[in-house]
């Protein structure tokens, strides 16, 4: 990718995305104000190029595409464990088992390994508790939601977005 074999392109790229979330949390857009955004913006691209910070994986626009099509899926499946967890507190109808389970991770990159347990975690009713090597340690409310997590829609979707599928 041509990404990560041009680091002045990430670092171009840390410095627009920085720029711009200076810009948007700002909300003012006079010449000071944004004379100082620019210069926090290179002071902390220069400290990050000398922590060595600066590659596809500390800056990964390279998932900017797909992550478009990710994060609604993401937020589908929230809005989903939410109202499963409402119906699990409010009702006596339906059971809470707690479980701890070990998913299997299909990602072949550190990054790719921590958005699944990131976007696990975002779920509720389960909680990432260990990252080790291709499996994930996670506490799930019930039998079901569990069931659903290694059933592996989530890990095949986590693995399109780093882009191995």
């Amino acid at each position: 990718m041509i990404l990560k074999r041009h680091p002045l392109l990430l670092a171009i790229g840390l410095f627009v995305i920085l720029l711009l979330l200076w810009l948007l949390s700002s909300g003012h857009y006079t010449t000071l104000i944004i004379s100082f955004g620019v210069v926090s913006c290179a002071l902390v691209l220069v400290l990050s190029l000398k922590m060595e910070i600066v590659d596809s994986e500390g800056v990964p626009i390279h998932l900017f595409g797909r992550g478009l099509v990710y994060a609604p899926w993401l937020l589908w499946q929230i809005f989903l464990s939410n109202v499963d967890v409402a119906k699990r507190i409010l009702s006596r109808k339906v059971a809470i088992s707690p479980q701890l389970i070990e998913v299997e991770t299909s990602q072949k990159t550190d990054l790719g390994r921590v958005i699944y347990a990131n976007s696990i975690t975002l779920t509720p009713g389960t909680v990432s508790i260990q990252v080790h090597d291709d499996r994930i340690l996670v506490h799930a409310i019930a039998r079901e939601v569990a069931d659903d997590l290694q059933q592996g829609e989530m890990d095949r979707r986590v693995t399109r977005l780093e882009g191995q599928s």
